[in-house]
Parts: C-alpha cells; sequence; structure tokens
C-alpha cells in the first residue's frame, strides 16, 4: 500500500505485510527495472517525475534460493504544485522576529498542490493553522521555532487532553477542528523536509501551566479530524507537553522522524487519540515519557463517545529512553488492531505497557508484538495517576495480546521481566494472552495476577531454563 499521505509530485512511500521468510530481504523493481533491496517492511521513492505512472512490485528473496512476488502496485504521482518561500511574504531567519504573520500569510497564500517552504535558518513563530493539500516543507538546516510567550498561542481552541475535551491553548501547527461525530475537515496534508520544528519546550509548558492550568498547554502539532496526512524526515523537540497529537484522525503515516523531548513534563512522543489506521515505522524516540501512547479517550466521555484507535502499525522503531510503548491509559473508546513490529526498546521505564484502570471502561483487544527486542513487558490495571473524575459504567476488557519472537535477554535481574495485571473483578480477567519464543535473562521473573488462559511456550532464560513463574488469582496457566 501507498504510506497514507505520502504521494506527491516527486516521492512516495510504500508498506508492505513482512514475509514468512526468515530474516527477508525484499528486491524493489520500478517500471520492470530492478532497483534497490532492503530488509524493511517500506521503503520510500524519491525522485520520481510529476503526474507520471509507475509500477513498482515487490518480491522476497527466498533462502533457498529464487525469489517470490509480494505485491505489485500502480500509481500516478501527483502534477507538480507551486512552491511558496516564507521569505517572499515577509519571514526573517532572526530568532528575535516573530515570524507568525509572515508564515501564516504564506500558508493562507498556499494553492491546492502547492508547497510552504521554510529555508535553511531559524524562524521563530506562534500558532499557525495548516489547511488542506499542501505541503509544509522544512529544508535540512531550516528550524521552525515555538516562542515561549503564551499569548502567541491564543485564542484557545477546543482540544483533547488526557482523555477530555476542553479548551487549551493552540499547538504550533495545528490541523483541522475538533468535531467527534466522525467528519474530517483537513486532507492530504504532508509535514516534511530534513529540517527541525522545536517548539516552546518546558518554558512555554510552565508559562500555559501558570496562567491556564496544566492541562491548558498545547501540544508540538496537534493535528484534529484530519485524514490522509504524513509527518516525516524531521528532528521534532521541545514541545510544551505532548509532541505529535492526532484526534479523531484517520490514515496518518509518522516516519522517519527523531523525536527528542527529554526533561519535558508529560513529553510524549507520538499520541494516536481515537484514530484509525495508524503507520508509525523508522522512528527513534527519546523521550520525558511515553515514547508512543496509543489513546481513545477517558472514562465515561470516552466511553460515550465511543470511538476507538484501530489498526496502529508501529514498524522498525528504535525506542532509545522513555516511560513506555504504551496502550493507555486513557482508552475508554477502545484500542484494537495493535501490530508492534520489528522495533528495538532500550531503557524504558515500563518497556512494552498496556495499561489502565477499573474506573475507565471500554477495551484493548488483539495486540500483537513481534520480532522485537524489548527489556520489560507489563500489564498494568491501576495506574496511579490521571484518575480524577467520575468513573465509566464498566470495567475494561484485556484480551487477546500476542507476543512472540522477543529478545528479552538485556532485561533487567531486578522486578519482573514478564508483569502482567489482570482486573480483580471475575467477569473481567485479563484473558486469551500468548508469549512465544522469548528469551529471558539467567534469574529472570514472570508474574501473572487477575488472568485466564495465558499460556507461555518456548519462553526461557539464557541457560535454556524455565524463568521463575509468580502466579495468583489465575487460571488455566500453561507454562
Amino acid at each position: 500500500m501507498i504510506a497514507p499521505g505520502t504521494l506527491d509530485s516527486k516521492s512516495v512511500t510504500l508498506l508492505w505485510d513482512k514475509s514468512s521468510e526468515k530474516n527477508p530481504i525484499y528486491q524493489l523493481s520500478v517500471n520492470g527495472k530492478q532497483l534497490e533491496t532492503t530488509n524493511k517492511t517500506n521503503y520510500s521513492f524519491e525522485q520520481l517525475k510529476p503526474n507520471t505512472w509507475y509500477t513498482i512490485k515487490v518480491t522476497t528473496k527466498l533462502n533457498v534460493g529464487g525469489s517470490s512476488e509480494l505485491n505489485t502496485i500502480r500509481f500516478k504521482t501527483r502534477a507538480e504544485g507551486k512552491i511558496y518561500n516564507i521569505l517572499d511574504y515577509g519571514a526573517k531567519a532572526d530568532s528575535q522576529i516573530n515570524n507568525t504573520k509572515a508564515i501564516q500569510r504564506t500558508i493562507d497564500a498556499c494553492q491546492s498542490g502547492g508547497t510552504v517552504y521554510i529555508p535553511k535558518g531559524t524562524f521563530l513563530s506562534g500558532a499557525l493553522y495548516l489547511k488542506s493539500n499542501m505541503t509544509l516543507y522544512i529544508e535540512t538546516g531550516g528550524v521552525l521555532k515555538g516562542t515561549t510567550a503564551v499569548e502567541d498561542y491564543l485564542p484557545m481552541i477546543l482540544n483533547r487532553f488526557e482523555g477530555w475535551e476542553m479548551e487549551t491553548y493552540a499547538s504550533l501547527i495545528n490541523a483541522g477542528t475538533l468535531n467527534r461525530n466522525g467528519t474530517y475537515n483537513v486532507k492530504n496534508l504532508k509535514i516534511t523536509g530534513g529540517g527541525t520544528i522545536m517548539g516552546g519546550g518546558r518554558k512555554l509548558g510552565e508559562a500555559m501551566t501558570k496562567t491556564s492550568g496544566i492541562r491548558s498547554r498545547g501540544r508540538l502539532i496537534c493535528l484534529m479530524n484530519c485524514q490522509d496526512v504524513s509527518l516525516s524526515k524531521l528532528t521534532i523537540t521541545e514541545p510544551p507537553c505532548w509532541t505529535i497529537h492526532y484526534i479523531y484522525s484517520d490514515n496518518i503515516s509518522c516516519h522517519d522522524l527523531n523525536i527528542i523531548t527529554k526533561n519535558i513534563r508529560n513529553g510524549d512522543g507520538i499520541d494516536p487519540d481515537s484514530s484509525t489506521d495508524s503507520y508509525i515505522f523508522n522512528c527513534t524516540f527519546d523521550t520525558g515519557d511515553d515514547c508512543i501512547a496509543i489513546k481513545s479517550g477517558k472514562n465515561p466521555e470516552g466511553f460515550f463517545v465511543a470511538k476507538p484507535t484501530r489498526n496502529v502499525q508501529i514498524t522498525h522503531c528504535d525506542f532509545k529512553r522513555g516511560h513506555g510503548i504504551s496502550i493507555g491509559s486513557e482508552m475508554s473508546g477502545g484500542v484494537t488492531e495493535v501490530l508492534v513490529q520489528d522495533c528495538k526498546a532500550g531503557n524504558l521505564l515500563h518497556g512494552m505497557q498496556i495499561k489502565a484502570t477499573k474506573d475507565r471502561g471500554g477495551y484493548v483487544r488483539n495486540v500483537r508484538v513481534i520480532d522485537c527486542q524489548l527489556l520489560q513487558i507489563t500489564v498494568f490495571s491501576a495506574v496511579n495517576y490521571n484518575n480524577d473524575g467520575e468513573a465509566a459504567p464498566e470495567i475494561p476488557t484485556f484480551e487477546n495480546f500476542m507476543f512472540k519472537n522477543i529478545d528479552m535477554t538485556m532485561a533487567s535481574p531486578v522486578g519482573y521481566a514478564i508483569d502482567i495485571n489482570g482486573f480483580k473483578d471475575p467477569a473481567h480477567r485479563l484473558k486469551n494472552v500468548n508469549f512465544t519464543n522469548i528469551v529471558l535473562p539467567a534469574d529472570a521473573k514472570v508474574s501473572v495476577k487477575e488472568a485466564e488462559k495465558v499460556k507461555f511456550t518456548d519462553v526461557k532464560t539464557t541457560a535454556g531454563l524455565k524463568p521463575e513463574y509468580l502466579l495468583s488469582n489465575s487460571s488455566e496457566l500453561v507454562y
């Protein structure tokens, strides 16, 4: 498939499902001409011609020799649009000059299919508002830098934070307006270029908190009711809280991003929120909170809005530091069909984690974690934060999780390498969880509480032994 939002006049990014071959290598051909090979399940094609038909074939090299065709796709690149340089609209690369009006004038002037171009240099700005059928291109060496003055992010907008719809400051980059009824009001948007998006950081977040409360903070990039959006090939850093947040949106690609939010309070990397069909790949995370946090609203509001986050594919990402690759804790509208594959996680506080409280309602179902290097797997059913407000009318359901081919040999010898906790209500036990081909360090411990139908197959330590299992209030366990 074409990764959402990536097709333009000169480039496209393709995605495909992983071959069943061990350590697969993929051969790519364009219009019959053999091109490149890759071991990833994605590839970006550059320097294409505008308004031109292309046929691309992906085949898998077989370990026994020869190849097996995966698929062929045919597409036409877009017509080449006009480039709108922000310098032509009055912007200046000067860290003392606020370029908000000049850059917004450029965006407003940009016609359908056009590109707003930010050249090399640092351009200071407050809140900007993007629109459909445009590209925001930040050149390598270019920096779009957010101011630290709260008045540059006014007026307040309807947003969602920590599971509730509420008024917040605008973000540095905004697209769409919030509407829980399911319409998309910004489509076909691309943000790319090789440069840097840098927010107002901790200083701005603290100023927003002091003025209007901690939940008033804007994001760095916020997409609301958007469809077919691509964010790629950028360094993204210094948010006032969450970095990339998309709500009630569909078909979002985040790829080849370097996200850095060290020392930022609530410095999540990417937060898909009540959104469908997300593709996050080739990204690097060094964050002050969750690297990725998949959400869908909180407690009764999220439960009754009932807009799940569905089909999130996270592949070929490097999680260097942060709290976790997370689902929750706001998951009251439901989360389903999540794939984490070919990822590497370093020093994450909770590793791969699924988290909630009994007050959330909703569900997390059908999560697959395959061919990854992790240091910890956790399921929390009673997180001790963000649990204010009224409870949803029922306890959440956690079910159908699969962890397969996981290298956990670098896990800490302290605590539990695998720590899963369901809900105490017998009707809402964590259930149908399978661990297959997991390698743990010596003396590793596994804890299972309040669960049923949990199966451990070929789960061993580096010494070839079974880990120590600590089990309580659980049934139908195989280990």
